[in-house]
């Protein structure tokens, strides 16, 4: 039982917890860099890890529900 609430506190940790990531490719980079504002590339940064947390977090569902029916 112990061990199932300590899986379960390094997730909400990992998910809720802020870091601070630059999760740009290339060219997003490059053409984000040559403006005046940060504004829009903090907006992108934060919306390019936004989409590649979702798959991971989908994962973990299907996996917990494969364990848990395999249990």
């Amino acid at each position: 039982m112990k061990k199932t609430h300590l899986h379960i506190s390094f997730l909400l940790l990992f998910l809720f917890a802020k870091i601070n990531t630059w999760a740009q490719c290339a060219m997003c980079r490059a053409v984000l860099e040559s403006e005046e504002g940060k504004k829009l590339a903090e907006g992108v940064n934060d919306g390019i890890t936004f989409l590649m947390v979702i798959p991971y977090i989908l994962v973990a569902i299907v996996g917990y529900q494969v364990f848990k029916k395999n249990k």
